[in-house]
């Protein structure tokens, strides 16, 4: 069934001659190994991207300012917390699509269908072999006291923190979701600094025993090499938190269709084909992210750090409560 759906190579090539041969894409994924991705769908399709690349926040302003004359037709963005900005602010148009719907999971998708998610992070737990025995096996865990002095992560401010906790809001309510965030506090090794790979960072020099960072920064450093991190990463251990619970929290990759959308077929055209089998090796090859249609095969790197089983809960929930976590953030001195 879902082959018949989604747009192949093959499929994408025959439709073309339909379609306005323009794409205007507004992307604030900055990743090389994109153009690739890019660069199928123009061959297939004969359909030129047309690419504005910056910060998901900016363009979601420009395409607010730009309002019915913006020629931007999807936009591309990281994590859910900030795909859902742009649907608040209107500038995200639901779409009707047989092909998305039956290859991304509800809950990797918005309940409308302004936006879906294309590609998946673990938020995992690392720690130092040599100097962890026994590693938090849960978000929960991360706040015991016995971990004081011991946690590297980022600040308050970072997206991929935010929905973290927005997710154990989600499950557990405000009053957990700030009793965890104290903890949190109170384990710090260092104040928040840096971004995800500056956590894995503070392992190797002693800074932390345990960082929580995206699965992909660790699998990048398996895979090529990343100053202060390649070439130890041989003492760091890892955990896929709550797999006898929830399951693991995870950050997505996400597109929507613009709200004025000029090329309106060839922007739903486009995210079709992110949910394409090609597509999908190509976030799991190129940016060692986890696929989120079953049964494409994940990236070598990625790959190596296990299977795990992931946290089901509808990130359009979890969206919707990033300002509760926010204030609970500040509430608890998280900087």
């Amino acid at each position: 069934m879902l082959r018949t759906l989604l747009l192949t190579t093959a499929t994408l090539a025959v439709a073309a001659p339909a379609f306005a041969q323009e794409l205007n894409l507004y992307s604030s994924r900055h990743y090389d190994t994109d153009e690739r991705l890019y660069s199928e769908f123009e061959e297939a399709t004969g359909i030129t991207i047309n690419r504005i690349d910056g910060n998901a926040d900016e363009l979601i302003e420009r395409m607010a300012a730009e309002g019915a004359n913006s020629p931007a037709d999807v936009l591309l963005t990281v994590d859910a917390s900030r795909i859902t900005r742009a649907e608040s602010a209107g500038v995200l148009q639901a779409v009707e699509s047989e092909a998305l719907e039956a290859a991304i999971p509800a809950n990797l998708r918005d309940d409308d269908n302004h936006w879906f998610g294309f590609s998946q992070r673990a938020r995992m737990i690392f720690f130092a072999k040599d100097r962890v025995e026994n590693p938090p096996a849960t978000y929960a865990d991360l706040a015991d006291p016995a971990y004081a002095d011991m946690v590297c992560i980022r600040s308050s401010t970072n997206t991929y923190n935010q929905t973290l906790l927005a997710s154990i809001i989600t499950h557990e309510g405000v009053e957990a979701g700030t009793e965890w965030a104290q903890g949190i506090v109170s384990n710090m090794a260092r104040d928040p600094q840096g971004g995800d790979t500056d956590q894995l960072r503070g392992l190797v020099s002693g800074e932390c025993d345990i960082a929580v960072t995206n699965s992909y920064y660790f699998a990048r450093a398996l895979r090529q090499d990343v100053d202060g991190l390649s070439g130890d990463t041989d003492n760091i251990g890892w955990v896929f938190p709550d797999q006898d619970g929830n399951g693991t929290h995870v950050n997505i990759s996400a597109g929507g269709v613009a709200a004025h959308a000029p090329n309106r077929d060839n922007a739903i055209a486009f995210l079709e084909y992110l949910a394409s089998p090609s597509a999908q090796e190509y976030f799991a090859n190129g940016n060692d992210e986890f696929p989120v249609v079953a049964g494409v095969e994940v990236g070598e790197y990625a790959a190596s750090l296990g299977e795990f089983k992931s946290d089901e809960v509808g990130l359009a929930d979890v969206a919707a409560n990033i300002p509760a976590a926010q204030q609970v953030f500040n509430t608890v001195g998280w900087e």
